[in-house]
């Protein structure tokens, strides 16, 4: 499990909403992905990033509040447990002005090669970026 988390924060602007007038869902799994690309991103890369990606093999989101246009949104992300090719990256969005949780989730990644499109190994190497 790691302690390393990562956030920012977004407005909410009228992109952002469904026919009810606050954030539609879609928006929501956009911005997990959004966080944990930054999140990946924020550490300096290795060689052997270069050869490898990450797909989503699965999202379990639960949704708790609702966002309104020009709320101020925390998203925040962290890694938790992994296996041989996969890992859990949790996420969770807060509005800013009264902490309440907006969504949870709960994602499971895997690695892959570039070259050959398969699963890879998580390396100590990689899982040592965000302890």
């Amino acid at each position: 499990m790691s302690n390393s988390f990562f956030e920012y924060e977004i407005r909410v602007l009228p992109e952002h909403l469904d026919e009810m007038q606050h954030v539609n869902n879609v928006v929501y799994v956009g911005l997990m992905q959004d966080v944990a690309n930054k999140h990946w991103d924020s550490i300096p890369p290795t060689e052997l990033e270069k050869e490898i990606l990450w797909v989503v093999r699965r999202h379990e989101i639960d949704y708790l509040n609702q966002a309104f246009l020009g709320d101020r949104l925390l998203i925040r992300t962290w890694t938790g447990e992994h296996s041989t090719v996969s890992w859990i990256r949790h996420c969770e969005i807060v509005r800013v002005a009264d902490q309440k949780r907006i969504i949870s989730s709960k994602s499971v990644w895997v690695m892959l090669d570039k070259a050959t499109g398969r699963p890879r190994r998580i390396e100590e190497a990689i899982l040592n970026r965000f302890k």
